[in-house]
């Protein structure tokens, strides 16, 4: 029954606007650096969640999308399904949804009663970040390299802030020239920080696009670009280049890894009745 409810309600989310399917998808990550749903806690008088951290703030989306499946949800099996598992089992539908792999959710994931400003600030990797921060932040988290340039392929959908991107853009070389001159009239180099570009060249759908933008030296990000600049990932991006497939099955493997990184579970923490606030 769940599962039917989530793909309903994602499905219907994406076909109203196609961006919502890589919202879900990082609305998951942000909150799997400890999937617990903490991510989805509004601030309160006495009470500083989560959403205000850098990487989350004016740019996390697909709150009302959970909100709608958690009503959903609560109607026809009151108190047994979490938001950590909504958040899991909406990014997996929407990958799917997108043209992506697909793999097992787990249910089971008990939601948290709290949130860290602080962590999120500091465990969320950043559009800035070196290929060995990366592979550090990941890392402690228990991933692989190989995992963390897998993981990273997510960004085969979506679109970033202009914000996140310009230093990239006017101040690196390791960046394509044409591609460069293409986003400039969207990103000039002050101003219009929240103007959005692709992450990559198919960004509406699911592919391993991505890759092979790297290679090109068409990496939105700088974080990106990193996995493909003349380190230790750049054979693994050009497998995934050529071979989706390859990439698609160890996409999947890690986003079921992921799905239980800090997850909470037996008779700790609870299930909220409303994803935004504790019980």
């Amino acid at each position: 029954m769940v599962t039917p409810i989530v793909t309903a309600e994602v499905t219907s989310a994406i076909l109203q606007e196609s961006r919502m399917g890589a919202s879900l998808l990082r609305l998951h990550f942000l909150d799997c650096f400890g999937c617990d749903a903490s991510v989805l806690l509004d601030d309160t008088e006495d009470f500083t969640g989560e959403k205000s951290a850098s990487q989350i703030s004016n740019s996390a989306r697909g709150f009302d999308v959970i909100d709608t499946i958690k009503t959903q949800l609560e109607l026809q099996c009151p108190g047994v399904v979490s938001c950590a598992d909504i958040l899991s089992a909406a990014a997996q539908a929407s990958v799917v949804a997108l043209g992506g792999p697909s793999w097992s959710v787990t249910f089971g994931r008990r939601d948290s009663t709290t949130a860290s400003l602080s962590a999120a600030n500091s465990d969320i990797p950043l559009p800035t970040s070196s290929l060995s921060d990366l592979i550090s932040s990941f890392a402690s988290k228990g991933f692989t390299t190989n995992e963390m340039v897998a993981l990273s392929g997510a960004h085969t959908t979506g679109e970033a802030r202009c914000t996140n991107f310009r230093d990239h853009l006017y101040n690196e070389n390791n960046i394509d020239p044409s591609f460069a001159t293409s986003l400039k009239a969207n990103c000039p180099s002050s101003g219009d920080d929240n103007n959005l570009s692709p992450l990559d060249a198919s960004s509406k759908i699911f592919d391993n696009r991505y890759y092979n933008d790297l290679i090109n030296q068409n990496g939105l990000l700088h974080s990106d670009q990193e996995l493909f600049n003349g380190g230790s990932t750049d054979a693994q991006v050009r497998t995934y280049g050529s071979n989706p497939s390859i990439f698609f099955r160890d996409f999947a493997s890690a986003m079921v890894k992921m799905g239980n990184v800090g997850a909470i579970t037996g008779q700790n923490g609870e299930i909220r009745v409303n994803c935004r606030r504790a019980n």
